[in-house]
């Protein structure tokens, strides 16, 4: 069963050190990401993990290799089907075997964690898949309790019918991996409590934090003479109230101040503030935009949480963790299930497409300027369908709230749902797990194009 493979760790170095490469692409090796190389199945099974984040559990994890180098070219998971459906297992075969070959991937090994009544049913389509599709199969594995059985070999003296027992955690491979940064998480239900919104007195300090916020807009709004002026302050305030925020974040700093977060939440709820925000998300600094939305996303209240998730799962796209990424995307679409930046975001990484689409083809002034075209052309208003924010009628809450980003139509949250066990829910680091395009609907340019969707490759739908 011996095999020799070699991967980059894929490791997001400070900004003054970021490669133009996304992570998940075959990336130079540079002093922070180590060249890690196992020659075994042990070894193999030591680096998922560190590919996912965390360990995997009833899950069935696919890699595609280079074919040439044996290097790990992306990666992805699925839930295991439980109980069995062989509908739901064919389902999950050929996504896999199609995003493979949409990517050029010409080699494949996959391992599935969980009793073999789960891991089987699912094993068998999926090599023939792989096969169908002209994919070579390096190996199919099962795992289970620290130990390991393959699919692909017979040879009961490398082989056994008791399984190969290993421990990933002791293997170098893991070491080295974690000492380039990447941990892992003991679950997948670690890595969403990361981003659970706060609780108790922080909670209570957000909800007072974000109605001053929701009176400061009325202030701007009653100051003004029109309300297209009115509208224009609020705009202008979010967006002068984002770029501090970044310059704060990208220089090591942090926000703690509840008003300052409140401000930023509901302002970030106006698609003109939320698309001059994508639009500065440039991937050098990725590390520093990630823990931004993040914090966002913790303190805001349920209402304003879309946007700041949202762009929490751009930003992670961008650095090859799909699993941050579909946690992300969860959290937006929890608050607003039609919410479209989400959808969509979740659709290009359902394609497996990779950190490299997640282009900025408009600047922040180009996205200003598309908006301001479209509003004299008449077409610019806030939605009038906005979700209230449990605020009365009319107020500027609901106006912030109703530019959301709201779906207009497309895959709703209820077919998102369903199947999702036969979808990739966690493809880790360096992984194509879940990117974006935008959607057109929610665009900022009289074309309706959103900062980050280049028509080259954003999904249909």
């Amino acid at each position: 069963m011996g095999f020799n493979r070699s991967h980059p760790a894929r490791r997001e170095p400070e900004p003054g050190g970021m490669t133009d490469n996304p992570a998940g692409e075959k990336t130079p090796r540079t002093k922070s990401m180590p060249k890690i190389k196992v020659g075994s199945v042990a070894g193999f099974l030591a680096v998922v993990p560190h590919l996912l984040g965390f360990l995997p559990e009833r899950s069935l994890v696919v890699v595609g290799l280079d074919s040439a180098r044996g290097r790990i070219v992306l990666g992805f998971r699925y839930d295991l089907p439980d109980p069995p459906d062989p509908g739901r297992a064919r389902e999950i075969a050929e996504h896999a075997s199609g995003v493979l070959g949409q990517r050029g991937v010409g080699t494949a090994i996959a391992a599935g964690y969980g009793p073999g009544t789960l891991v089987t049913p699912v094993a068998g389509p999926l090599r023939a898949a792989l096969g169908t599709a002209g994919i070579a199969v390096r190996d199919v594995l099962r795992v289970e309790n620290g130990r390991y059985w393959s699919y692909v070999c017979q040879d009961p003296g490398c082989c056994p019918a008791e399984g190969v027992p290993f421990d990933g955690a002791a293997h170098p491979a893991s070491a080295a991996l974690t000492a380039a940064g990447l941990d892992v998480l003991p679950g997948r239900s670690s890595l969403a409590a990361s981003l659970a919104p706060v609780a108790g007195p922080a909670a209570e300090a957000m909800d007072r934090a974000t109605e001053r916020a929701l009176r400061r807009a009325e202030e701007l709004v009653a100051s003004a003479a029109s309300g297209e002026e009115a509208m224009r302050l609020v705009v202008d305030a979010g967006r002068a109230a984002v770029r501090e925020a970044i310059g704060v974040y990208r220089g090591g700093g942090a926000i703690t101040d509840d008003d300052q977060l409140a401000w930023l939440t509901v302002t970030l709820a106006d698609l003109r503030v939320r698309d001059d925000a994508w639009a500065r998300m440039e991937p050098r600094y990725r590390t520093a935009h990630r823990r931004m939305w993040a914090d966002l996303v913790r303190r805001a209240r349920e209402p304003y949480v879309p946007a700041p998730a949202s762009l929490l799962a751009f930003t992670a796209w961008q650095s090859g963790e799909g699993a941050l990424a579909n946690v992300a995307i969860e959290r937006a679409l929890a608050a607003d299930p039609e919410y479209s930046m989400a959808h969509l975001l979740g659709q290009a990484v359902d394609a497996g497409l990779p950190p490299s689409a997640a282009r900025l083809p408009m600047t922040p002034e180009e996205v200003e300027a598309s908006y301001a075209v479209t509003e004299r052309a008449g077409s610019g208003a806030p939605s009038p369908d906005a979700p209230p924010a449990g605020r009365s009628g009319g107020r500027p809450a609901s106006r912030l709230a109703g530019s959301s980003g709201r779906r207009s139509g497309g895959r709703s949250s209820a077919r998102r749902s369903r199947g999702r066990s036969a979808r990739r829910r966690s493809a880790g680091r360096g992984s194509a797990e879940r990117g974006s395009a935008g959607r057109p609907s929610a665009g900022p340019s009289p074309a309706r194009r959103s900062p980050a969707s280049p028509a080259s490759s954003r999904p249909s739908g």
